[in-house]
């Protein structure tokens, strides 16, 4: 059963989703919305409570001012705000993507507040020698969105990423103009201020919690690559194998459930190890 609920936050409301009973654990995107995690919640609900929520001024999440940036460390805030309306002093988390910038966040500015942060393929651009192109592509593909619209946008997006092949973005969702209004948000006030996020390095060395690197077995010719290998190496720790490409929690969400869960509830996991 998933009972869903909305929360007051500064400057909006949040949407947020509660399936199954365990251990709290917390798995969320940027700018994907709960419906993605959806099927990995579901798959993980018979071992974990499992919170899935739709980031601010996204899907069911809007915001005052929708003219406000996204950044991670107001997204980690917001999360606290689902752990305190739950009651719940800690929890284990998991983040893809831009998510994965927010876990990295939420460590920082709130330790005391987790056990587990598993950041899959986060998009750590400052870490690369080369940042400063690919900052100045993500400013190329803004640019693109204003003047060429929402689908050059994602093909140039997916094309910088490392994707190949004529994609044109996400998957439909059941709403095309939802999908239009969370696109624009991304390209507008969401994908800058994630990228652009330097993750407080000895924060998260020294916090009294695990940092869990993961990069997707299919992931190989992404960029993800070099931000998962370059973060994993700050931090001292192994790049682990995850099913699938960026996306494997979509695609494969039993096979993903298992590793995540497994990781999760058992800190000695022999963990499968990315080549990067």
């Amino acid at each position: 059963m998933t009972s869903t609920n909305e929360i007051d936050v500064p400057g909006g409301r949040l949407h947020y989703e509660v399936r199954g009973d365990g251990p709290l654990l917390l798995a969320m995107g940027s700018p994907m919305a709960a419906d993605a995690f959806a099927p990995l919640a579901d798959a993980l609900a018979s071992r974990f409570t499992v919170v899935t929520h739709d980031p601010r001024g996204i899907a069911q999440s809007p915001l005052d001012d929708p003219g406000q940036d996204s950044t991670p460390d107001l997204r980690a805030d917001d999360v606290i705000a689902i752990l305190d309306t739950l009651g719940a002093e800690t929890a284990d988390v998991f983040g893809s993507s831009g998510g994965a910038m927010t876990t990295l966040a939420l460590a920082a500015r709130h330790p005391g507040r987790i056990r587990t942060i598993v950041a899959h393929e986060p998009p750590t651009l400052n870490l690369l020698p080369d940042s400063a192109e690919r900052h100045a592509e993500v400013d190329e593909i803004v640019r693109t969105f204003e003047t060429d619209g929402l689908e050059a946008a994602w093909r140039m997006f997916l094309g910088t990423s490392g994707y190949e092949g004529d994609e044109a973005g996400p998957p439909p969702g059941d709403s095309p103009e939802r999908d239009k209004e969370d696109g624009r948000r991304f390209f507008v006030h969401e994908l800058r201020e994630t990228t652009r996020y330097s993750p407080d390095l000895d924060a998260l060395r020294d916090g009294p919690f695990r940092v869990v690197v993961g990069l997707g077995a299919d992931s190989g010719g992404l960029l993800t690559r070099r931000t998962c290998s370059a973060l994993a190496g700050e931090l001292g720790v192994p790049v682990v194998e995850f099913p699938g490409d960026h996306g494997g929690f979509i695609w494969d969400p039993e096979g993903f459930a298992k590793l995540l869960g497994d990781i999760v509830m058992t800190a000695d996991t022999p963990l499968p190890l990315a080549r990067v």
